[in-house]
């Protein structure tokens, strides 16, 4: 198989969610009344960013065959805790940031030590361990409030020369920093090995404790940096139930949608990204096409099962779960 083809072959599922992204955004903006405009793509980005960093912690987790229950509690709790320590002078507002990211990478840590050591199910770890992060963001902000540096907040939700949403090129340098380096390395190789086949991993002497160990770290720290952004969005911190569970479910649906095997071993975080782009894009469809906001479950629904049949029309070709991989 020539270069070009492997390639193809390789990142189908990615292209076939940018694909997805691509037309449901240009019905969007094909039918809004203000057309496409600085202001339309700005709101679009920055609701659609928090979905993405969100889906880009559970992918790295779910390539390694797991699932993290707990993205969407730890993103709540980063949102209540920036809304304490994001504020003063610069030196503050800057302690506090990176005093909110380690506490996102020390949860997803605290994930991994326990699937790892206690080798329990990650399905079980995450749901106990979210309940305990929703208790500490609760205890942080029982009710709504809090507020978060200003210019900071400004500069990171607005546009870079009046054009381009500075939420947007704070994702892509997240993806050049973050997942760019981990899937070129060898710990990200080895969450894909991991992810594959686990047995066959430990025999062919792959690091799979290292590997699911950076995984659930960076999972967590990027679920923190989504709940940064919501702080700079909303100025404020709230601990709500409903938000961690819903952002929890739809990063794994934008997991889906990005051609992420459940399974494990198959799959990127761009393409989680763009899942969750188009996710997003479906709710902003219906506002376009004025439908009823209850008809929203139902399309995105619609639309999942779509993501998750053409997937399934590429696994009922091959015979055994090792040509899937090859």
């Amino acid at each position: 198989m020539s270069d070009w083809r492997f390639r193809l072959a390789d990142n189908r599922s990615t292209l076939l969610a940018v694909a997805i992204f691509v037309v449901m955004f240009i019905l969007y903006i094909s039918n809004h009344p203000a057309g496409l405009t600085a202001n339309v793509v700005q709101t679009a980005s920055n609701k659609a960013v928090l979905l993405a960093f969100v889906a880009m912690a559970q992918a790295l987790v779910v390539i390694t065959a797991g699932i993290d229950l707990s993205v969407g509690m730890i993103f709540v709790l980063t949102n209540c805790l920036a809304s304490w320590l994001v504020v003063g002078t610069p030196l503050e507002v800057g302690f506090g940031v990176l005093a909110v990211l380690a506490t996102g990478a020390a949860c997803g840590a605290i994930n991994g030590a326990i699937v790892i050591f206690g080798r329990l199910q990650p399905i079980v770890t995450t749901i106990a361990t979210g309940a305990i992060y929703f208790g500490i963001a609760l205890a942080l902000r029982p009710f709504p409030g809090g507020s978060v540096d200003e210019t900071l907040a400004d500069a990171l939700t607005g546009r870079v020369f009046g054009l381009v949403p500075a939420s947007l090129l704070v994702l892509v340098a997240v993806v050049a920093m973050i997942w760019i380096p981990y899937s070129r390395s060898v710990t990200g190789r080895a969450a894909y090995a991991t992810g594959s086949s686990e047995a066959a991993a430990y025999m062919s002497g792959v690091p799979i404790r290292r590997a699911k160990f950076v995984a659930y770290t960076l999972s967590g720290l990027l679920a923190a940096i989504g709940g940064l952004f919501l702080t700079f969005f909303t100025y404020t911190g709230d601990a709500a139930y409903a938000s961690g569970n819903a952002y929890t479910l739809f990063s794994i649906a934008a997991v889906v949608l990005g051609g992420v095997s459940l399974f494990g071993g198959r799959g990127s975080a761009i393409g989680a990204i763009f899942g969750a782009l188009a996710f997003r894009t479906i709710g902003d469809l219906l506002f376009v096409f004025d439908f009823d906001p209850l008809w929203q479950p139902l399309f995105q629904g619609l639309v999942l099962l779509f993501a998750v049949s053409v997937g399934a029309v590429a696994l009922f070709r091959v015979r055994n779960r090792l040509d899937w991989f090859a």
